[in-house]
Formats: C-alpha cells, structure tokens, sequence
C-alpha cells in the first residue's frame, strides 16, 4: 500500500514540474509591475492633499471647544473635502494621453 502510494506522489510530481514551468523562457507572459501602474505623480499629489486635509480636520476637532466654529464647521468641512472629494479624485483620475 506504500508502495502504490509513494508511486501516485511521483507520478503526479512527474506531470506538474512548477519549476520547469517557471523557468521556460518560451513562454513570455512576464508583467512588469510598473507598466501598467495606473497611478502617476498627480494622483499621488491628490492623495496627499487627502490625507493632509484629514490630519488637519482630525487636529482641528481636537484641539476646539465643543461648540466652537472650529470644531463644528471647519473640521467637518475639511473632513468631508478629504475623505469625499480628495481621496475618491485620487483614485480615480487619470491623465490624458
């Protein structure tokens, strides 16, 4: 029975050789990562400025009173610019070629 079953492993190792199949150089279905990276410089930027809005917004509700203009106005603005308007353009804009 071991010996049937040590003969099933090898056959089936025989069949799918994973290292003989990553070193064909014939197949040429190599992807480089950064060609089809689909963010630039300017989405970078953007997320950024998402990010940095948030910070401010998150600093800003903090260090106010509890109903102040800062804390009831201004960080929530700063907030919903960062996290509804920024950080979306960010992901989703692309230049024109």
């Amino acid at each position: 029975m071991k010996k049937n079953l040590k003969n099933r492993l090898v056959d089936q190792s025989d069949n799918s050789n994973f290292a003989l199949a990553m070193s064909d150089k014939k197949n040429n279905n190599s992807v480089n990562l950064f060609e089809g990276w689909a963010f630039g410089k300017i989405n970078y930027i953007l997320f950024t400025i998402g990010v940095g809005l948030l910070l401010i917004g998150y600093a800003l509700m903090a260090t106010g009173t509890v109903s102040s203009f800062q804390s009831l106005s201004l960080a929530p603005i700063l907030l919903f610019t960062g996290y509804i308007i920024m950080i979306p353009l960010a992901l989703v804009y692309r230049q024109k070629k």
